[in-house]
């Protein structure tokens, strides 16, 4: 059964109090006063700051102004790895926030601190230990934290990999002791299955947390992790639930898994919605503070790569669900993925901007997607600025009980920003040899377009389809900006593919689930000779993306594949830019799009790029002393404007760049 973003009863029960909202688009969205309050710099993910003396004339005289190793260095990793858990300090993706000169991030290992915004010295370090509490959800790392202040009652919140949310006092580090009990909330508390301690793939925990809160009207919400890989048909669903930032106590729960006499539960069949789970938001959330509406970009249903224990469309997995967040209540809803399994759930938060359509001023919501589309809607209705048509595909697959939807949602604007499906048209051509060397690497793999229908890989045969987008997604995590002058949306994007192997885990070791996936294994992936790339490029970019238009208004390839191009079989050849030098998270400011690549810096090494928004030109580079890791940000520290972002190495590091 299919449920629709606004469905014609909510419409009816809502239409006055949709009334009484402002029509005109004039929210205000962007970081202010120099400061970066939330990750996304502010409640609507823009990663926009009004900054503008660091300039395209200027960029690249950027240089180090301090570089602050990440606390984690000075655990005692055998101790930790004693008490058998992990220790994986290197995931270094936190942006720190910014607020009245301080730097407040969350190492990869869930430390947090406070750092001086001109120099780099640390005020404080918390660590909750929570590297204890056993192997991580899914690896060691933390996107960062959540800001929040009532007068002089300033906290701040963040997760922890054993399914916690904390709060600190921001001036001391200190836990706030009246905050739920002893400074922390239990996220497991009242979802079904949770059971610290217990663990459905290779140990590890069934629910952590990695992204930050975000905190709204006195709301704290959090993302949370569960496993992916299930080896049980059986999994805790990802609920949300809404704290208060005073006291932690649960003002609501969103069932992301309907229940009982919820909507949506009869999209659950077999009452397969007693025990599935995930449909989880791991990654960042948006809000709109006007409204009141809090915005979850949903993932996919327990196991992610096989749905025959939970036939039907599977509600609100995959989804985008707007709720009102001082309730709970559902507004409206939309979903992208019917019954995936293809783990195409939504990997970013949306992008919050206010455009005008053919005359018409709309409050608009855009969210990027893993299978390379970007959802546009009225984010107050839920209504698609432009049409979103449900068209068939195919749905013959040989894994035993599954059912897939025989249609999916396809918006018709803007343009798909990355590669989608294979053919033999895709395949690489460089050379006509290179071009037959890749027919021949494909010809044992099913070839298809977007959402073709998984199959088992086996010795012999048929060893699998080709999935592109990967299931890490031509978007990523890293997200998109947007400009709220402008209108215009920044999407760093990667061209990958992927193929699943399919088992079915031993009931002797608790497994129940008829298949599960075994990971991305080279044995059953398309193999090029010599590393040689399998399909065309660009094979990572950045798309401008006019949202008033639903249009792109450039795309560029991220780098010009320099390492790929010194392949033996094609430095002699004149090719174009190949981009697959990252994807990286955008930074917006007045007049420059900035973001890292891997490569392209001296001496080949990493580097920080400014580019024109106009045009997507490289108007600025600067070395990295590492490769970036999290997404960077902007300040105005005493009357000079930073750039900082976390970059690799044995034990990483925030850096701040800043003119001389």
């Amino acid at each position: 059964m299919r449920h629709h973003a606004y469905p014609r009863l909510l419409l009816t029960l809502w239409g006055c109090a949709l009334l009484a909202l402002p029509t005109a688009a004039h929210a205000q969205y962007g970081a202010t006063n120099g400061e970066w309050h939330s990750y996304g710099g502010d409640l609507g993910s823009t990663k926009y700051s009004p900054l503008d003396q660091i300039n395209a004339t200027n960029f690249s005289d950027l240089r180090l102004a301090w570089r602050w190793q990440s606390a984690d260095g000075a655990l005692d990793t055998e101790a930790i790895q004693a008490q058998g858990s992990r220790v994986q300090v290197r995931m270094f993706q936190a942006t720190p926030l910014m607020v009245n000169g301080v730097l407040y991030l969350s190492t990869a290992m869930h430390q947090v601190a406070a750092v001086d915004a001109t120099t780099g010295e640390s005020l404080w370090v918390h660590d909750p230990q929570a590297y204890l509490g056993g192997p991580p959800t899914h690896f060691n790392n933390s996107r960062g934290v959540a800001y929040w202040q009532d007068g002089d009652d300033a906290r701040i919140f963040f997760g922890t990999n054993e399914g916690y949310l904390l709060a600190l006092d921001a001036a001391t580090g200190e836990p706030e002791l009246d905050f739920g009990s002893g400074g922390r909330v239990d996220l497991m508390t009242g979802i079904p299955r949770a059971i610290r301690g217990d663990t459905n793939y290779r140990g590890r925990n069934l629910l952590g947390v990695a992204s930050p809160p975000i905190v709204a009207r006195d709301v704290v919400v959090t993302p949370n992790i569960i496993s992916d890989g299930a080896i049980r048909k059986e999994a805790p669903p990802g609920w949300l639930k809404g704290v208060d930032a005073r006291t932690g106590e649960t003002k609501w729960m969103f069932h992301t898994v309907p229940q009982a006499d919820d909507f949506g539960v009869d999209s659950w069949l077999d009452e397969s919605w007693r025990y599935s789970g995930n449909a989880n938001v791991w990654t960042m959330l948006s809000v709109d503070d006007e409204t009141g509406y809090i915005y979850l970009p949903t993932g996919t249903p327990t196991g992610d790569y096989y749905g025959g224990h939970r036939p039907g469309d599977n509600l609100f997995a995959e989804s985008v669900v707007a709720l009102d967040i001082e309730t709970g209540q559902r507004m409206w809803h939309f979903q992208a993925v019917h019954h995936g399994v293809w783990d195409y759930d939504f990997p970013a938060a949306p992008n919050l901007v206010d455009i005008t359509v053919d005359g018409r001023p709309i409050r608009a919501l855009a969210q990027v997607s893993k299978q390379g589309f970007t959802y546009v809607f009225d984010r107050v209705t839920g209504e698609p600025v432009w049409p979103i048509e449900e068209r068939a595909v195919e749905t013959d697959t040989d894994l035993e009980g599954e059912a897939l939807s025989p249609t999916q949602p396809f918006p018709t604007k803007p343009p798909p920003f990355e590669y989608q499906g294979t053919s033999i048209d895709d395949l690489v051509d460089f050379t006509p040899e290179i071009r037959a060397m890749a027919v021949e690497a494909v010809q044992n793999f099913r070839l298809g377009p977007l959402f073709s229908p998984p199959m088992l890989s086996y010795d012999g045969g048929l060893q699998g389809t080709i999935q592109r987008p990967h299931v890490g997604g031509g978007a990523s995590w890293t997200g998109a900006a947007v400009d709220p002058e402008t209108g215009i949306l920044y999407v760093p994007s990667e061209n990958r593919f992927s193929v699943l192997k399919y088992y079915t885990p031993a009931p002797e070791d608790g497994g129940n689930l008829r298949y599960t996936f075994r990971g991305l294994a080279a044995g059953v992936q398309p193999q090029m000779p010599q590393g040689l790339p399998l399909f065309k490029p660009p094979y990572s970019r950045m798309t401008a993306i006019n949202l008033n238009a639903g249009e792109h208004a450039w795309m560029r390839p991220n780098g010009d594949g320099d390492r790929l191009r010194n392949h033996p079989q094609l430095r002699e050849l004149d090719l174009p830019p190949l981009g697959g030098e990252g994807h990286g998270g955008p930074l917006l400011t007045k007049t420059l799009l900035v973001s890292a690549l891997s490569a392209g810096g001296t001496n080949g090494g990493p580097r920080l790029v400014a580019r024109n928004k106009t045009t997507g030109a490289i108007v600025g580079s600067v070395d990295l002393p590492a490769g970036a890791i999290g997404t960077p940000m902007t300040y105005l520290q005493d009357g000079i404007q930073y750039i900082a972002l976390t970059v690799g190495g044995e034990v990483p590091e925030l850096i701040a760049l800043r003119l001389p």
